[in-house]
């Protein structure tokens, strides 16, 4: 993986059709979800939901990330 090391997207990297294509980029293990205390609407009975502080989704690890 190249972390922090710039790359010159406009030539091939391995001789391929699209320079770049084999550069590996970081995946975060997360994915947004409904927030499981507001069921997704951002708002509780008392205002905005304290723990998606309104916007309804959440940051959620995949796989025990």
């Amino acid at each position: 993986m190249m972390i922090g090391k710039k790359v010159d997207l406009t030539e091939s990297v391995a001789g391929e059709e699209d320079p770049g294509a084999s550069i590996e980029l970081p995946i975060s293990p997360t994915s947004e979800k409904a927030c499981p205390n507001c069921g997704g609407s951002g708002r509780t009975a008392s205002g905005e939901c304290p723990v998606c502080k309104g916007t309804g989704e959440v940051t959620a690890g995949i796989g025990g990330a």
